[in-house]
């Protein structure tokens, strides 16, 4: 519960472990240590000090149910029991297999194979390469197919490839001379800032649709693979969803020009958003679909692709084979966990959670913070929700990137007054500019879970602008 006698300034020394104990790790930030952690369990983190911090981002909205699921860690520990790694080039295992089987069966009989990687960024990596080799292994091959469009404002990941295939600004910067020059951008769907004023949701997604027409002909049509976008934006634009019909239009537009349509559903997916999948919601399919973070919930780095059967069946009928490996693709250990954390989401319908308590966090996010004069917007779905900030809610003005109001909103929320954990993001309005928090808590939250997240939230915001 939040304590607001205490002073809400950020003290640093509470911030971070003393430089005197200088770790030996790469961390990210190198002047500075992370807090010590000890051990975690259901919707709490403890640090060392006995500190309990509420994790009401699951971390990057990871971890979905809850820490220290005793089921997860035992499925885990018995699958190391009988193989922890095999070569997957020589060798199957019934994890692996029951891990795939679950995930295509979610996906309304539109998906026909699973591929298991570490990272969304190597997810990422793949699907680009698979794409790729579609176009090789057609009946009629297209080779001069090699180019992909994304969109402004977006993220797929850190690798080159991935990196080249978003939009962040920041992120990319200092790598900019090393990434391939083959991707192309068009605008988000951003609605808070990009449908005009006069615009209905029609208006506004035909003139997206437009856009990246006219993105196609500038390129040259036939020289494009796909057309890759989040379903709904996680770390670029904090927990954006599409306006109605979007996704419906860009795939029209890719399926005139014979492209593919790939959805980065790393963060959003597996619940996240409400439905299995977030293009559930969206009255499409996509041809390549990459997941990632609730997949496996924070238990072992593990990640996929999911390959649309037509797409799978090219492969199957050309060559065979996806040109396309990692040492530790398909791990073992890392697929017991997907198989005992997927039967948790649907054997306790955890999904039907999501949207009850999403539609609860919703309500109570707006009625306590929609007024407030620094929030521009709140917008989301199930329980993936973001808030942006703005420095004037009128003219939606963003603050200075150098008051870094994100990410001390974050710092202060993991002072004892406060206890929370917020995922802060920056660059919302240029890549460079514009703050955002999102809030992702586990499927697993009670009413009660939401009302206490909310409260304290709202205190946090409300003290950080009352003393910022």
């Amino acid at each position: 519960m939040v304590h607001l006698t205490e002073s809400v300034s950020v003290d640093k020394e509470s911030l971070v472990t003393s430089r005197a104990n200088k770790s030996a790790v790469l961390h990210r930030h190198l002047r500075e240590d992370p807090r010590d952690l000890d051990h975690a369990e259901g919707h709490y983190l403890i640090l060392q000090d006995g500190s309990r911090i509420l994790d009401a981002s699951g971390g990057a909205a990871v971890a979905c149910v809850g820490h220290g699921n005793a089921r997860v860690n035992q499925a885990m520990v018995d699958q190391m029991a009988r193989v922890s790694y095999c070569a997957s080039t020589f060798f199957r295992t019934p994890i692996v297999e029951e891990a795939a089987k679950i995930l295509v069966d979610t996906t309304d009989g539109h998906m026909a194979r699973a591929y298991f990687v570490q990272s969304g960024s190597e997810a990422m990596e793949a699907a680009m390469k698979l794409a790729r080799q579609y176009y090789l292994e057609k009946q009629v091959p297209e080779p001069q197919r090699a180019r992909f469009i994304s969109r402004k404002q977006s993220y797929h990941g850190t690798t080159l490839g991935s990196l080249a295939m978003g939009g962040h600004v920041a992120r990319r910067d200092k790598f900019q001379p090393m990434l391939i020059d083959n991707i192309s951008r068009v605008s988000p769907c951003y609605a808070y800032r990009g449908k005009l004023q006069d615009e209905t949701d029609a208006q506004y997604v035909q003139r997206l649709a437009d856009e990246l027409e006219d993105e196609f002909q500038r390129v040259g049509a036939n020289t494009v693979c796909a057309f890759v976008a989040e379903p709904v934006v996680g770390a670029a634009l904090g927990c954006v969803p599409a306006v109605p019909g979007y996704f419906q239009a860009v795939q029209a537009v890719c399926r005139r020009h014979g492209a593919l349509l790939i959805l980065d559903e790393v963060m959003c997916g597996m619940g996240r958003s409400g439905t299995y999948h977030a293009w559930q919601q969206e009255g499409v399919v996509p041809d390549i679909q990459t997941i990632g973070k609730g997949l496996g919930g924070g238990y072992q780095p593990v990640a996929a692709v999911l390959v649309h059967k037509e797409v799978a069946q090219t492969l199957e009928n050309g060559t065979g084979s996806f040109m396309h490996g990692h040492t530790y693709q398909a791990h073992t250990v890392g697929c017991a966990a997907v198989v005992a954390v997927q039967k948790i989401i649907q054997e306790e319908d955890l999904v039907s959670n999501v949207r009850a308590m999403g539609s609860l966090l919703e309500q109570k996010l707006r009625k306590s913070l929609g007024s407030h004069p620094n929030v521009g917007d709140i917008r989301g779905r199930g329980l993936f929700w973001g808030v942006e900030f703005v420095e004037d809610k009128l003219d939606k003005r963003p603050f200075p990137p150098a008051k870094q109001v994100a990410a001390k909103i974050n710092e202060l929320g993991l002072t004892k007054s406060y206890s929370i954990v917020v995922y802060p993001g920056s660059g919302t309005y240029d890549g460079w500019s514009g703050d955002h928090i999102i809030i992702a808590p586990p499927y697993t939250v009670t009413a009660d879970d939401v009302e206490s997240i909310v409260q304290i939230i709202s205190a946090l915001v409300n003290d950080f602008f009352a003393t910022c």
